[in-house]
């Protein structure tokens, strides 16, 4: 399994003034949904920060977002391993396959692949 890229996912009530704050160091919009932005680095694509008051389909804003080339065997292997698995793997309408579990640290991470 690989890791493609690694973003943090900010709680925020004030998307447009975080937009406009992140902006200063050059982020720039590159996705928004109505209750997801992510902002990334025209120079560094992978470079990204996503914002968002609540998630659309799950039971909490998830810390950390990881996407993987392989979502099904994260999956399995995060299971196997007895980790808490807080929102069942399931593929969403905006072309995303994701579940969510909770690192030992108490973090819910989002991992994913885009198909």
């Amino acid at each position: 399994m690989t890791v493609r890229r690694v973003v943090p996912n900010v709680r925020s009530e004030a998307v447009r003034e975080s937009r406009e704050f992140y902006g200063l160091l050059g982020f720039e919009e590159v996705m928004n949904h109505g209750w997801i932005m992510t902002l990334a680095s025209p120079s560094a694509p992978a470079a990204q920060i996503s914002l968002m008051a609540e998630d659309r389909t799950a039971p909490v804003v998830p810390d950390l977002s990881v996407e993987v080339d392989d979502v099904d065997a994260a999956y399995a292997a995060m299971r196997d391993s007895g980790a808490e698995i807080v929102h069942p793997l399931r593929d969403e309408e905006w072309g995303v396959r994701r579940f969510f579990v909770r690192d030992p640290n108490g973090r819910v991470i989002n991992i994913l692949s885009h198909h």
